[in-house]
């Protein structure tokens, strides 16, 4: 199965959907996107595939978001692609192409979607277990 992840290793969330990645026993192509960020046209193609808009790929933490004035919403698409494309801490992470859809990772055990069965227990990064010793997804109350 061929999975890309625009991924930033900073990213708790994007290093544990990684992992998830990697224990369906699946290696992917890693775009660290700070470091290579997708083009325009890319950012619109991947918000739509997974059926969001471009404003929400915007990520505020971290980011210069209020200081650019992004929470207008006024501000067409191009506009927000422009400050992307200018600024990509924005594009929020990660997101995760397969060939069963696009999804922002948000949590990370939303790439379970993306993904055949995981081959084993999975624990994030904070403690929580995901994914059961029989490759299952966990239950959360």
């Amino acid at each position: 199965m061929d999975v890309v992840i625009y991924h930033n290793p900073d990213c708790g969330t994007s290093r544990n959907t990684l992992a998830l990645i990697r224990n369906a026993g699946i290696e992917p192509h890693v775009v660290e996107y700070l470091k290579t960020p997708p083009n325009r046209v890319m950012v619109r193609q991947l918000a739509e595939r997974a059926g969001i808009t471009v404003r929400d790929l915007l990520r505020e933490k971290g980011t210069p978001y209020a200081e650019l004035g992004l929470a207008d919403t006024s501000l067409s698409d191009d506009q927000l692609l422009d400050a992307i494309f200018e600024h990509p801490i924005l594009l929020n992470r990660p997101l995760v192409v397969s060939p069963r859809g696009v999804a922002l990772c948000r949590p990370s055990e939303a790439v379970l979607d993306l993904l055949p069965t995981q081959r084993g227990e999975f624990v994030k990064e904070d403690g929580e277990r995901v994914v059961d010793e029989h490759g299952r997804r966990v239950a959360t109350a």
